[in-house]
């Protein structure tokens, strides 16, 4: 006989009850790797990547929109088009001199009205460079300081990319409107940022400048989302660094209120965090989380973690290719513990 169902403990009843599809249970190599073939396609279609590739294929068409040199790097403004009719911003953030290729880091903000200029260390008000600063917020202008390209896209629902209603009143996001109407038609707003970095990639793939080679991704809390789940989708990301994002779905997504566009219909019958995590095995991957991080549950995240460390096990990948930094605190980016590991990975690459 089940227990009683109540609307309090329904996440963690029926994440007892459940089978997951496509929970790992591999014991070598070579189960592994037949559990990747089979999982990632299904990913991607319940991501609704299938769906958005369905409306056929479409030309780049980049355009150069600025640029501006400032004292160490140079921010250049860019749109391509990644799905027939929809036009993605981003800027590309360059080293002054770029001697030969360099690797790129793709940096995916999360939430807030100013999207990718956040990332790239732009403020408008005081209050808002306050909390770059304290919360460690330029991704990509950390990355490109460190000598890297970083490409910065803003992401859909956010900036730019909200809803014209959502705009006249200047409100955080268009997320939950945008996620139901996806959902209409197969697809999640989580699909349609991680296509668009995809996309980002092809376009890469065109610049004599930059080392596809050596790709590594990075974001915070919605970013990280993108991180996990571009990384996992995509092979051709060499390293995936997101940034309190990584926990189990029982934990944080199912225990914790949180915005509409976290949620990927069927996902806790299909697999758990660390089995989406596991499709990245045997790149590198490093887990960024708080402490004190009340969406992301710690205890959790050190469960999620020790469950990936056992695929990376399995899959036969050196113990630093999956590791896990905890800084000592909330919700936001720990940069400390990003960029020696980034460079560490990279420089493997070369």
């Amino acid at each position: 006989m089940k227990s009683t169902l109540t609307p309090d403990n329904y996440v963690h009843q029926l994440a007892m009850e459940t089978h997951r599809q496509f929970a790992f249970s591999a014991t070598t190599k070579t189960e592994f790797e037949a559990w990747q073939r089979r999982f990632r396609p299904h990913l991607r279609a319940m991501l609704g990547l299938d769906a958005i590739a369905s409306r056929g294929t479409c030309n780049l068409r980049p355009r150069q929109m600025s640029e501006e040199t400032l004292s160490d790097h140079v921010r250049e403004a860019w749109i391509v088009q990644t799905e027939p009719g929809f036009e993605l911003p981003f800027y590309i953030l360059w080293p002054l001199e770029v001697m030969g290729k360099l690797p790129i880091v793709i940096t995916p903000h999360g939430h807030g009205k100013a999207g990718k200029r956040t990332y790239a260390g732009l403020w408008d008000t005081e209050e808002e460079r306050l909390s770059i600063v304290e919360g460690e917020r330029d991704v990509a202008l950390q990355a490109v300081r460190q000598g890297y390209i970083a490409i910065v896209p803003d992401m859909r629902g956010f900036a730019g990319l909200r809803r014209w209603n959502e705009i006249k009143i200047d409100a955080l996001s268009s997320c939950r409107t945008m996620q139901m109407h996806a959902l209409l038609f197969g697809r999640t707003l989580i699909g349609e940022r991680v296509w668009d970095v995809m996309r980002l990639i092809d376009y890469a793939e065109t610049r004599p400048e930059m080392d596809t080679k050596r790709i590594a991704i990075t974001g915070n809390s919605g970013g990280g989302t993108v991180s996990l789940f571009a990384a996992a989708c995509d092979p051709r990301i060499a390293v995936a660094v997101p940034a309190s994002y990584f926990c189990t779905f029982e934990a944080s997504i199912g225990s914790v209120h949180h915005c509409e566009c976290n949620y990927i219909p069927g996902m806790m019958a299909t697999a758990e965090m660390y089995d989406v995590a596991g499709l990245i095995a045997p790149r590198p991957f490093l887990a960024v989380a708080g402490r004190e991080d009340p969406l992301f549950p710690y205890p959790a995240v050190k469960q999620a973690f020790e469950r990936l460390r056992h695929i990376y096990e399995v899959a036969e990948a050196p113990p630093e290719h999956c590791q896990l930094y905890t800084g000592e605190g909330g919700h936001r980016y720990y940069k400390a513990g990003v960029w020696p590991f980034v460079r560490e990975m990279l420089t493997k690459l070369e």
